[in-house]
């Protein structure tokens, strides 16, 4: 593949760092190395000497003398040699990518450890987005992602979905706007890339099925745009067996794959991955080489020494307790709503992640209900606006998260909601002055 079409200007000034380059050989040089090359601080200084964890198993990871001083230091912008190495091997035995024996400059595979899915997505987006680009997504969306794309200045176009995720003949007719050949051509502003959340997308909890992932790939090969694979909750997947990956199905390297360990293990340590043709991904590294510079190399470390403590059994082990706790919640948040929100509202059971969206029946934008009505009563949801390309819109959506609250509380919440919008709705539905 022709790479270099997709790449905004910026990413293609971008060079490698050099002292940057010195702390990659640093990490896999002898201890014997003398080195007066990077400008980092002794740890001799670092105030903090020793760290322990203690895991839900009981057994405990140490961050002795050696270790800690590792954990406080400069790291490279990979990410730390043994996670990298643990990772790769993940995705191998997960999805197992075509393209892991490619060529370099074939699409080969490749992966680096980012500060959260979001810097990944973030850095990636500014790879690929200048503006006037045509970029597809299916909303509703994460705003976070939304917000990230819109001031790059692309020309964010909607492609349908249902709650089976998007609708492969949307795509087609979309893309019938322009001809094949027409990706040849910077002057036609064809699709640079469909971003989409596979699985429990956020907000809907929508997830693709193996056959429309297999249609849509064809017609991103078809149409010469790439794929932007946002999973954060793919170890979050209710049923078994999974379904298949874009990145298991990606002969051509075409496709970015965003994962991130902050659903199943720890949101503030802020670790997530990105895979795909390594062209793509030493780009991103060389973004971050002059941005953040590296993902935190305690957080790293934490999570390395837990994932080899753990092993590949233990990791999927703890990924079955996790979806076993939210496929309680789900269950819970589902029972309440068929409680207290029939016949005022409507909804789909997620098939991973962890939010239930709800429209609301008779209400035309919840907005107001849910930042003045509901929060009267202390209750707090997300308005449905925020996650559509043009939030100004009205929408009669709200998303409720179940990953928090006790079934209890969710309970409580769905009652004091639903009495809530009854008696909006009979507001709305009574004329002024034949109330009593």
């Amino acid at each position: 593949m022709n790479y270099s079409r997709f790449l905004t200007a910026t990413s293609i000034a971008r060079k490698p760092s050099p002292i940057r380059a010195t702390v990659d050989i640093m990490s896999k040089a002898p201890k014997t190395l003398i080195s007066l090359a990077p400008g980092s601080p002794n740890p001799k200084m670092f105030p903090f000497k020793e760290a322990s964890f203690t895991v839900e198993n009981g057994n405990t990871i140490r961050f002795e003398e050696e270790t800690i001083r590792r954990a406080l230091q400069y790291s490279p912008s990979y990410g730390i040699p043994e996670l990298l190495s643990w990772l790769k091997q993940l995705q191998i035995k997960l999805h197992n990518p075509p393209t892991v024996h490619y060529p370099p400059n074939q699409g080969q595979m490749d992966l680096c450890i980012t500060s959260g899915c979001q810097d990944g997505l973030c850095k990636a987006f500014e790879m690929l987005i200048n503006p006037g680009d045509t970029i597809l997504v299916n909303e509703p969306l994460f705003p976070g992602t939304l917000y990230a794309m819109k001031p790059l200045g692309g020309n964010i176009l909607n492609v349908p979905s249902d709650e089976h995720g998007i609708i492969p003949e949307g795509l087609r007719k979309i893309l019938s706007r322009w001809k094949p050949e027409d990706a040849k051509d910077p002057t036609k502003k064809t699709p640079k890339f469909l971003y989409t959340v596979p699985n429990g997308n956020n907000p809907t909890g929508n997830s693709l099925t193996g056959a429309r992932k297999k249609e849509i790939y064809e017609l991103a090969r078809k149409y010469d745009f790439l794929i932007i694979e946002d999973d954060p909750y793919y170890f979050l997947q209710f049923n078994k067996p999974w379904v298949p990956t874009f990145l298991s199905m990606d002969v051509d390297g075409r496709v970015i794959r965003a994962d991130t360990f902050s659903k199943i293990i720890s949101s503030g340590l802020r670790v997530g991955f990105m895979t795909g043709p390594k062209s793509l991904i030493e780009r991103i590294v060389l973004h971050t080489q002059v941005s953040s510079l590296h993902p935190c190399t305690l957080s790293q470390l934490m999570i390395s020494q837990l994932l080899y403590q753990w092993g590949d059994e233990g990791f999927l082990a703890h990924i079955d307790r996790t979806i076993d706790f939210y496929r309680d919640q789900r269950s819970a948040i589902l029972a309440a709503a068929d409680k207290w929100l029939s016949g005022l509202a409507e909804w789909h059971a997620p098939n991973a992640g962890m939010f239930l969206w709800i429209k609301v029946k008779g209400i035309s934008d919840t907005k107001e209900l849910i930042e003045k009505k509901a929060i009267k009563k202390e209750v707090l949801f997300v308005p449905g606006n925020g996650f559509f390309i043009d939030s100004s819109a009205p929408t009669s959506f709200f998303r409720a998260s179940f990953s928090l609250v006790t079934p209890e509380q969710m309970d409580i919440v769905s009652m004091l909601f639903g009495h809530s919008l009854l008696a909006l709705i009979l507001d709305v539905c009574v004329p002024l002055g034949s109330q009593k």
